[in-house]
């Protein structure tokens, strides 16, 4: 089970990444950074709620 859990949180973290790099590319900065640091949150939230 917790390696289905971590596969989805890195294939949403691989798609938000993606989604900053394209804000990126349209130089939109805040927006980059936002999103960058959304995607960090979503690898390191799982480590203090759902994998205990």
């Amino acid at each position: 089970m917790k390696i289905v859990t971590w596969l989805l949180i890195i294939i949403v973290f691989f798609y938000t990444i993606g989604f900053a790099i394209t804000l990126l590319k349209e130089k939109n900065k805040v927006g980059f950074v936002a999103i960058f640091l959304l995607a960090i949150s979503i690898v390191v939230a799982p480590f203090f709620s759902v994998l205990k």
